[in-house]
């Protein structure tokens, strides 16, 4: 069976995963791009981010295995957008479409959970935006069908993963422990006490400051 994987996923040294208050021209709320400079810094966040070279190493390794073997992903309605409620914008100018532009960098089937399902949105370079309303389960059983027996990815936000993880569902989990501190925003890690049982646990330290966390599904 495909597996249930999340990459690059960056905390804070406190586990927040994103900022307080989050809006369309602050994707992380009062935590910017800190959490993910380490990642735009390498050749795969640089080539995501249009622009040439960036840094090798151990960063990019972690970087880089993002995409491969990867069928489908999975997304909460805040990592495609801060709105909240039913959506107001639908057949407007201004209906929003997510923060990645015309060409959204994952290139397969994108399972946005909801309560307010819409219609698809089908962007340039295979990214197909799909808005349900389903519980992880069945999420990951329609982004499975769709991953053709690839592996699907669970790519946030945090009450996403949180959830996922709760649920049993995650076979690995790459977390990018970023030496941040910041107080306040959505925390990974509340409700998941002694989830460190089910996994065998690795961390790689990189000069860049950032400590690669890799939990991987016993058994």
């Amino acid at each position: 069976m495909s597996k249930v994987r999340v990459h690059n996923f960056s905390i804070s040294l406190d586990g927040f995963a994103t900022g307080d208050g989050r809006t369309f021209d602050a994707p992380f709320g009062h935590a910017g791009t800190r959490l993910h400079e380490w990642m735009f810094a390498t050749r795969f966040g640089g080539s995501m981010q249009g622009r040439p070279g960036g840094s090798g190493g151990v960063d990019n390794a972690f970087a880089e295995r993002f995409g491969p073997g990867i069928g489908a992903e999975i997304m909460g309605r805040g990592k495609f957008g801060p709105q909240t409620g039913p959506w107001d914008d639908l057949g407007t100018e201004r209906e929003w479409r997510g923060w990645w532009g015309p060409n959204p960098p994952f290139h397969t089937p994108v399972f946005v959970l909801t309560h307010h399902p819409r219609p698809a949105i089908e962007m340039a370079g295979g990214t197909v935006f799909h808005f349900i309303d389903a519980s992880p389960q069945d999420a990951l059983a329609a982004a499975r069908e769709a991953a053709g027996g690839l592996d699907v990815r669970i790519g946030g936000g945090p009450t996403v993963v949180r959830d996922f993880l709760a649920a049993g569902l995650i076979d690995s989990l790459h977390l990018a422990q970023v030496p941040i501190v910041l107080g306040r925003g959505v925390r990974l890690w509340d409700g998941l006490e002694g989830i460190e049982a089910r996994y065998d646990v690795e961390a790689v330290s990189a000069p860049s400051g950032v400590t690669h966390l890799s939990f991987n599904r016993r058994g």
